[in-house]
C-alpha cells in the first residue's frame, strides 16, 4: 500500500522541489502574481469543477457538514490552547492561530488523487463546506485583534474566491445539471493549471530553514495541524467500527498541512506576516513526513 501512496505523491514533491529551484528566476513580485492568480482564478476553477462534476445527493451535506466543521473547531480549541506561548499582542497570536484549522487545498487534491479509491468529488464536496467556516473562523479571530466591524469581516468572507466557487459548485451539483461542454471546457484547462502552478509557488516561497526555528508556540500549533486533528479522527472512526468512502477523506483532510495564503489574510489585518509565513513554512515541510503515514492510516477505513 505505501508503494502508491508515495509514487502518487512524489510527482507533487518533485514539484515543490522544482519551485524552490526556480525561487530566484523570478522576482518576488511575479511569484506573488501567480499566487494571486492562483487564488483568484484557477482554484477556484479546480473546486467549481470538482464540486460539480457528479449529482450530490442533499443527504451528503448533512453528514458531511457537521463533520468537516467539528474537525475545523477542534483544531481552532486545540490550537487556543497555545495561547500563552504565543505572541503577547493578540493580533500576531491570531494570525498564528488560524493556522491550527486552516488546511491547503492545492495539496488536498494531490493527497486525495493519491490515496487508492478515494472519491474526489466527495472531497471537493467537503472543502466546499469547509471554507466558508474556516473563513469565518480565521476572520473573527483575527477581527477581535483589529476591532473590525461584523460587517466589514462578513463582506471579506462573501466575497473569498474559494467560497464562491465552492458554493457555486455545489449548488450544481445539488441540482443534478448538466454544464455544456463547450462552457465547461475553458474552465475545465484553467482548473488543469492549479496544481501545478501551486505547488511550484510553494516551493519558490517556501522558508526551507524554518525548521530551524521551531519553538513550543509553533510546535503546539504545527502538531495541533498535523498529528491532533487526524489522530482525533482516525480514533472516533476505528472506536465506531466506521467503515465508509467519508472516513479516509476526512482522515486526509484533516491531516493536510495549513493554508499557503495564511499570510495574506495575516498580512491584510496587520498581523505578524513572518510568524504566519514561518508557521506555513514549518507546517508544509513536515507534512512531507506526516501525510504518507496518515493515507496509510486513511487507506484502512476504505470500505
Amino acid at each position: 500500500m505505501i508503494e502508491p501512496i508515495l509514487t502518487g505523491l512524489l510527482p507533487s514533491f518533485l514539484l515543490v522541489i522544482l519551485g524552490g529551484a526556480l525561487s530566484g528566476r523570478l522576482s518576488e513580485t511575479a511569484w506573488q502574481g501567480l499566487d494571486r492568480l492562483n487564488f483568484e482564478i484557477l482554484f477556484p476553477a479546480l473546486i467549481f469543477t470538482a464540486a460539480a462534476s457528479r449529482p450530490i445527493d442533499p443527504a451528503d451535506l448533512l453528514i458531511v457538514g457537521p463533520l468537516v466543521w467539528s474537525i475545523l473547531l477542534a483544531g481552532l480549541l486545540l490550537g487556543w490552547l497555545a495561547r500563552p506561548r504565543g505572541p503577547a499582542r493578540f493580533l500576531d497570536f491570531a494570525g498564528g492561530w488560524q493556522t491550527a484549522w486552516r488546511f491547503n487545498t492545492a495539496l488536498g487534491f494531490v493527497v486525495v488523487g493519491a490515496l487508492p479509491g478515494a472519491d474526489i468529488s466527495l472531497f471537493s464536496v467537503t472543502i466546499g463546506l469547509a471554507i466558508p467556516m474556516a473563513n469565518v473562523f480565521a476572520v473573527a479571530a483575527l477581527s477581535r485583534g483589529t476591532g473590525l466591524t461584523l460587517g466589514a469581516a462578513l463582506g471579506r468572507i462573501a466575497l473569498n474566491p474559494f467560497l464562491l466557487a465552492s458554493l457555486s459548485g455545489v449548488a450544481v451539483g445539488l441540482s443534478g445539471l448538466t454544464i455544456p461542454a463547450p462552457i465547461l471546457a475553458p474552465v475545465e484547462m484553467l482548473a488543469a493549471a492549479a496544481i501545478p502552478v501551486a505547488l511550484i509557488s510553494i516551493g519558490a516561497t517556501l522558508d526551507w530553514r524554518a525548521l530551524g526555528r521551531l519553538d513550543l508556540f509553533s510546535g503546539h500549533i504545527v502538531a495541533t495541524k498535523l498529528i491532533a486533528l487526524p489522530l482525533l479522527v482516525a480514533l472516533v472512526a476505528w472506536t465506531f467500527g466506521l467503515h465508509d468512502p467519508l472516513v479516509p477523506i476526512l482522515i486526509a483532510f484533516a491531516a493536510l498541512p495549513t493554508a499557503s495564503a495564511a499570510h495574506v489574510l495575516a498580512a491584510g489585518f496587520g498581523a505578524d506576516r513572518r510568524l504566519v509565513a514561518t508557521l506555513i513554512a514549518q507546517s508544509t515541510l513536515l507534512s512531507a513526513a506526516t501525510l504518507p503515514l496518515w493515507m496509510l492510516v486513511a487507506a484502512r477505513f476504505m470500505p
